[in-house]
């Protein structure tokens, strides 16, 4: 099969196709023929080996994983002995799991164990809108998750990039108050997807303008707790999504501070990936797709997500996989 692979950590260009040997499904698997999938900013971080502390889990030298890709849309073509729920055929999404920095989808195939991140693709959903889910919505999720945030007052820092368009339309429905902010040529666009209100950072800088909100959740880990403390009421707490001084400050802030910290390590949960498919079924979950690009494009792909303008997500897109 054909599968995206880097043999080393660099720039967007060590990335090549190249044959590789088909997966066989394990008893708990099931394979999947990858429609389409995506590029995140994950992948760009392990591609490249950075931070370089991440290398002790990817690899210190070279990567041990020479095919990247979290997300995936596809079909099951074949599944294992043990397998119970999905059956050949079905049209399946997903994610693989942090937990291990488990990669693959950039190939015509993966196996995939059917307890993980897994759920049917709704009808009327194209390959390419479900590949750009389940990334950027679960990490909205788990960030969301200590906090109840029913009735809270939240902000979304970088409100029009993939995780960011998932924290706007997950907060409005775990009941939030939502005020995002991005740049002016995506106010309208973050404006349909729910939030109360659109802050234009080329015009106004939220830490200036006098308002207060419960919840900081900052989508694109341009912010820091010290820039948007005074953004937050009394008994407030900022979400990251990265960085490593915020697990200090979360560790320091368990036992300290009226302000906090509060990070959460990235889980992704089959019943996370559940409820996306039934917010996508009815239609109160939108999947907001910048660019398509064919897999022989990935370089290309990737460049783009690295300049941190894209709105959304980019998607690849996959050739029917031979059977």
């Amino acid at each position: 099969m054909r599968a995206v692979v880097h043999d080393r950590y660099g720039p967007p260009e060590v990335l090549h196709l190249e044959e590789v040997e088909r997966p066989t499904p394990r008893d708990d698997e099931v394979l999947v023929a990858i429609r389409a999938t995506a590029v995140t900013r994950s992948d760009a971080h392990l591609r490249a080996g950075s931070p370089f502390f991440q290398r002790f889990q990817s690899g210190l030298r070279r990567p041990k994983r020479r095919i990247l890709g979290h997300e995936l849309a596809g079909e099951v073509v074949e599944v294992g002995a043990a397998v119970t729920d999905l059956e050949v055929g079905e049209r399946v999404f997903g994610v693989l799991p942090w937990l291990g920095l488990r990669t693959g989808s950039h190939a015509e195939f993966v196996a995939v164990p059917e307890k993980w991140p897994l759920a049917r693709i709704p009808d009327g959903l194209r390959f390419e809108q479900a590949a750009g889910v389940a990334d950027g919505a679960l990490l909205a999720l788990n960030a969301y998750r200590p906090v109840d945030m029913k009735g809270k007052d939240v902000l979304v820092y970088g409100a029009s990039g993939s995780i960011g368009t998932a924290g706007v339309q997950l907060g409005k429905h775990l009941g939030a108050q939502v005020t995002a902010v991005c740049n002016a040529r995506n106010v309208e666009l973050v404006r349909g997807l729910g939030a109360d209100e659109v802050i234009d950072y080329e015009r106004e800088d939220f830490r200036t303008n006098g308002k207060t909100y419960d919840v900081v959740f900052d989508a694109v880990g341009k912010l820091t707790f010290g820039r948007c403390k005074t953004s937050l009421r009394p008994g407030g707490v900022y979400l990251p999504t990265d960085g490593v001084r915020n697990l200090f400050l979360w560790l320091f802030h368990k036992r300290f501070g009226d302000r906090k910290v509060v990070f959460e390590f990235p889980r992704f949960r089959k019943d996370d990936v559940t409820l996306l498919a039934s917010l996508l079924a009815d239609g109160s979950y939108r999947p907001v797709i910048d660019r398509v690009y064919p897999l022989e494009d990935v370089v290309e792909a990737t460049r783009y997500v690295e300049t941190q303008q894209k709105v959304g997500n980019v998607v690849l897109t996959l050739d029917a996989a031979a059977g």
